[in-house]
């Protein structure tokens, strides 16, 4: 199954970077979709169905992450992305970290989910995402990993 959902995101990426007119925000959002509507398909059928609702909650979650990413704007990102190193090292688990641009409305949260080293000894965390554009909030989990620089890098 997880097989089937890389190859799903694999889709995703291919179709928000071949999209005419898509830029670096709708790309994103597409991702964040994607992400989202593959879980929640997963969680639906069993056998070749449940494949089925995987295919159909990515490409859905595609296209809804899409318009979401299309509202998101440079000061979005920045106040996201200081949000994401900021709890993803400071946090403790089940703690979220929030940002909010008072321009436009749009905000979003961070929260580390899990902590872990892997076998190289690198320290990642396992995390929830949300982003709320337009009154219209997308989800999505993901995992970082801290850089030797000490940065945390999306891993997936």
């Amino acid at each position: 199954m997880k097989k089937h959902l890389a190859w799903f995101l694999l889709l995703a990426v291919v179709l928000a970077g071949c999209a005419p007119g898509t830029g670096p925000k709708q790309q994103g959002g597409t991702l964040l979709g994607a992400g989202t509507g593959a879980l929640i398909g997963s969680a639906f059928g069993h056998g070749h169905g449940r494949l089925a609702a995987v295919a159909v909650g990515t490409l859905a979650g595609a296209m809804i992450g899409q318009e979401i990413g299309r509202g998101l704007d440079q000061q979005d990102k920045l106040a996201m992305e200081r949000t994401a190193q900021q709890s993803l090292e400071t946090l403790p688990s089940n703690q979220t970290g929030t940002w909010h641009n008072p321009d436009n409305d749009h905000s979003g949260t961070l929260t580390p989910i899990r902590t872990y080293q892997t076998a190289q000894g690198t320290y990642c965390r396992e995390y929830r995402q949300t982003v709320t554009v337009a009154g219209n909030e997308e989800s999505a989990y993901g995992t970082a990993c801290r850089e030797p620089d000490g940065s945390w890098k999306i891993i997936n």
